[in-house]
């Protein structure tokens, strides 16, 4: 996969991640335990999109 797949790729999980955190919120009976768990995931995303966006312009 080139850089650029990978990059797309985490930006639709990022996206997906931040679907189930609303759907999550949205919820009768929200779960902070999972709420929590998606957000650090998300982030993790996040911070590896920026590492390989660093690394594609050098």
């Amino acid at each position: 996969m080139t850089t650029e797949g990978h990059i797309a790729a985490l930006e639709r999980r990022h996206q997906e991640l931040d679907r189930r955190i609303q759907a999550e919120m949205q919820n009768r009976q929200i779960d902070d335990l999972m709420v929590s768990a998606l957000k650090r995931k998300k982030l993790e995303v996040k911070d590896e999109i920026a590492r390989y966006n660093v690394m594609e312009r050098h």
